[in-house]
């Protein structure tokens, strides 16, 4: 998950853009990052109109955009899930699509809202809200590892560290 501390996050190449260059000021957005073996980490990003998968550095240049020049009070941070952790924990009754009056500000998925296997309705915030206090600071891979096999909200990490970690290490 990726969010710009405190607004947006920008990321370009998305198929809900109306610009040539493909930019959406998301609020949060979800992306699958596959790594098995040797091979190199796959994006797997449902709302890109680059190649299903990208590779990550690819999706990382064309879609994050490291080189291009933030404000300097936005940080770019990551919240680390590992899949069958997520899978098992992450609730969404859809609230966050409702406006004040209670109806939909875009129109809903057509499956069933996600509840958590604890019976847990809601608690995207908890995985939405992102601060740079919660940012990984040690970039050990052994860290990051322990800490994204057991907590239910994963790590948080900076820009910088995505490739590198991805890199260095095999999700299996």
């Amino acid at each position: 998950m990726t969010q710009f501390y405190g607004l947006v996050i920008a990321l370009w190449h998305q198929k809900a853009s109306k610009r040539a260059d493909g930019i959406v000021l998301w609020d949060y957005h979800v992306i699958c990052i596959q790594k098995s073996g040797g091979d190199p980490p796959l994006v797997w990003d449902l709302d890109s109109s680059l190649p299903f998968p990208s590779p990550l550095a690819s999706y990382v240049s064309e879609t994050i955009r490291p080189s291009f020049q933030l404000f300097p009070d936005y940080l770019r941070l990551f919240r680390i899930v590992h899949a069958p952790i997520f899978l098992q924990c992450f609730a969404s009754d859809r609230r966050h699509m409702r406006d004040s009056d209670g109806n939909w500000s875009a129109e809903p998925p057509q499956h069933e809202p996600i509840v958590a296997e604890d019976g847990t309705v809601n608690n995207l915030n908890e995985y939405f809200n992102i601060s740079a206090a919660e940012a990984m600071t040690d970039a050990s891979i052994n860290s990051f590892k322990e800490a994204v096999f057991t907590q239910k909200y994963g790590v948080v990490i900076k820009e910088n560290q995505l490739e590198e970690i991805f890199s260095q290490i095999s999700l299996q």
